[in-house]
């Protein structure tokens, strides 16, 4: 399926060689990806297989040093399963993850563990992923000492309060020694940044890292995440469900429903162009500031199929607003749209982008 990258030759140095990158080269890239659940119990289907939930379904795409790159649809439709494969966190069924040119799709043992000091993970809620036991300066300094660096305890120290000045937490020798809940809900948000940043990785995976935050935080979080990405030049895999919120901090959109990238695009593009129907009644809620303002917005009736049961044609049929205005056109129940460019930089899986012939 999949709008699938075309290939690159590998970088030297083995699969976690630092350094500059090579001329077009993306730091990750990710290829017809795919993971696949059984569904333990219930009935099995006809031929007697157990069922099993198409979590990713053939998802491909780029992601170039210093890029922030977003994830967004609803709830369930993949986005963290996709982040967490490209991790390795979870094992996919299918496909291939490179770093740097080199496959990285089944790395096991050290050169697994090499690979998770350059790739971090910042979650959702700041309440739940810190240890309350531990403290401020314990949690920043665990990664370093799980990956043998800092070995001697001034150098280590250094590095942590390093992280919490980076982070925005002053005086750094203060807020070392406090416990999370001695902290508000921002500032436990960034001593996860801090942690996840003590170890110079070259990407940051942020799951919703702002949604649990109260709204005067969110801004703060979102500004230091920009900085530090303009100062270090991390790269960013940002998870959100809000549209809006992708629009403020991404260079690039992907828009995931049901397991599939159904389009993406530069960022200003995908919000003021959407192609996609889903895209477009995504775009149609999004807040308009002006007092007064008028838009035509598109709500979306039913729920997503479940990935168990992926209905045939294109996957957004059974709720698609434009399906209906043209009538119900048979090809949208029977043949499944590949995602294909349609313009510099845009890809949608759409048989009727923007309505009109079909391509």
């Amino acid at each position: 399926m999949s709008d699938t990258p075309a290939t690159c030759g590998p970088a030297p140095g083995g699969p976690l060689a630092s350094g500059s990158l090579p001329t077009g080269e993306p730091l990750v890239r990710v290829e017809d990806l795919r993971v696949e659940f059984p569904v333990r119990g219930g009935a099995r289907n006809p031929d007697g297989s157990r069922p099993v939930v198409h979590a990713v379904d053939g998802v491909s795409f780029d992601l170039a040093r210093g890029e922030v790159l977003a994830l967004v649809g609803e709830s369930g439709c993949g986005k963290t399963t996709i982040a967490k494969t490209m991790l390795r966190l979870i094992d996919p069924s299918g496909g291939r993850i490179s770093y740097r040119g080199q496959d990285i799709t089944r790395l096991r043992g050290k050169e697994l563990r090499r690979l998770r000091a350059r790739f971090q993970l910042v979650f959702q809620d700041p309440y739940e992923s810190l240890d309350p036991r531990q403290t401020v300066y314990e949690i920043v300094s665990e990664p370093l000492i799980i990956h043998g660096r800092g070995k001697e305890l001034a150098e280590r120290t250094r590095l942590v309060f390093a992280a919490l000045e980076g982070a925005g937490l002053h005086p750094a020798e203060e807020i070392a020694g406090r416990y999370p809940h001695h902290l508000s809900g921002g500032q436990r948000q960034r001593v996860a940044i801090a942690a996840a940043m003590v170890l110079e990785p070259e990407l940051i995976v942020a799951d919703e890292p702002v949604s649990m935050l109260d709204v005067s935080f969110r801004a703060e979080i979102l500004s230091l995440m920009l900085d530090l990405r303009a100062q270090r030049q991390f790269t960013y895999l940002f998870i959100t469900h809000d549209l809006s919120l992708a629009w403020v901090i991404a260079d690039r959109i992907a828009v995931v429903y049901l397991g599939r990238i159904v389009e993406a695009g530069p960022a200003d593009d995908v919000i003021q162009r959407p192609t996609h129907p889903y895209t477009r009644a995504l775009v149609s809620v999004i807040p308009v500031p002006e007092p007064g303002a008028e838009t035509d917005q598109i709500v979306l009736t039913g729920e997503a199929p479940s990935p168990s049961a992926i209905p045939p044609g294109c996957r957004f049929n059974p709720r698609c607003w434009l399906r209906r205005d043209m009538g119900d056109p048979a090809i949208c129940a029977t043949e499944d749209p590949q995602l294909l460019p349609t313009g510099p930089g845009r890809t949608v899986a759409c048989h009727f982008p923007e309505g009109g012939t079909p391509r």
